[in-house]
């Protein structure tokens, strides 16, 4: 496995890929990898003859209360687990690469970064568009790769990608649940065992809309009451939102279409900010 850190030599390399006729997957991540990433790669590599991973704590992902330096960071340990998962390649680049003194250039996506994640981090999706814009260029991928988890950032991604006839696939990947339903996820390892007893709530509110819904209800309202309540049980948990949307349009559904909607789910658990979904 290949690591590279600065950007001529990942542009030489996609070119000579380019050249060789060989398909490119890539899975962006800011490192700290957990099970739900090692999906990703483990699917590319499935999909592709070249998967390139790459790890990047990206400065403009992070809001105004948002501390850049406070994102876990285990480098030799996310080398371990790519090579493992059968990642050829990872680019690591240090910030100046990315954004040299000067850098003044991003790019925005204007609607479907705008709900949910968009209303209480209005900045994080242009952080995303701006960082996977300069990637894309890069590496020249055939595919990318998000999880279901992330699906807002995968929908962003999509819709940049068609609006600038970039050429590439966006595929997602099923979530990756822990044995007690909790989505995989970087923050996952800050919960206290107490934490995550009413952590779990979210997903289990997401099963209980799904076993409506394969029950017959349609009604969003109902089935956002009823989640709701479900995480209203648990002390240590603040609702963000909990709304059902469409699932590429991230807009708010005024009926349920089965596997045309999801319900999302974001919340705090004390202090630690957590996301999920569901397609219904």
């Amino acid at each position: 496995m290949q690591k590279l850190s600065t950007v001529t030599e990942m542009r030489s390399l996609s070119a000579r890929l380019k050249l060789e006729g060989k398909t490119i997957a890539l899975v962006a991540t800011q490192g700290a990898l957990h099970a739900g990433q090692e999906a990703l790669i483990r699917a590319a590599a499935a999909q592709a003859d070249v998967v390139i991973v790459s790890i990047f704590v990206n400065p403009l992902q992070f809001g105004r209360n948002e501390v850049v330096t406070n994102y876990p960071r285990s480098f030799d340990t996310d080398l371990t687990l790519c090579e493992a998962a059968g990642a050829h390649v990872v680019f690591a680049p240090a910030v100046e690469e990315l954004y040299p003194r000067g850098y003044s250039t991003f790019v925005t996506e204007e609607a479907v970064s705008k709900p949910l994640d968009g209303v209480s981090r209005p900045t994080h999706f242009r952080g995303i568009t701006t960082v996977m814009a300069q990637l894309i260029c890069l590496i020249r991928p055939d595919r990318v790769f998000f999880g279901q988890k992330t699906a807002q950032r995968a929908g962003v991604v999509r819709k940049m990608i068609a609006d600038l006839h970039l050429g590439v696939e966006v595929v997602v990947v099923p979530t990756v649940r822990e044995p007690d339903g909790l989505a995989a996820g970087v923050r996952n390892r800050e919960l206290s065992s107490n934490q995550r007893q009413d952590a779990r709530a979210i997903h289990a509110a997401l099963r209980r809309a799904k076993e409506m819904v394969e029950s017959g209800v349609r009604n969003p309202d109902r089935l956002v009451a009823e989640a709701t309540h479900i995480l209203s049980q648990h002390r240590r948990v603040r609702v963000i939102y909990v709304t059902i949307v469409d699932t590429l349009t991230m807009e708010p559904a005024r009926e349920v279409v089965p596997g045309a909607v999801m319900l999302a789910i974001a919340a705090w658990v004390d202090e630690i900010r957590l996301i999920d979904n569901i397609v219904l």
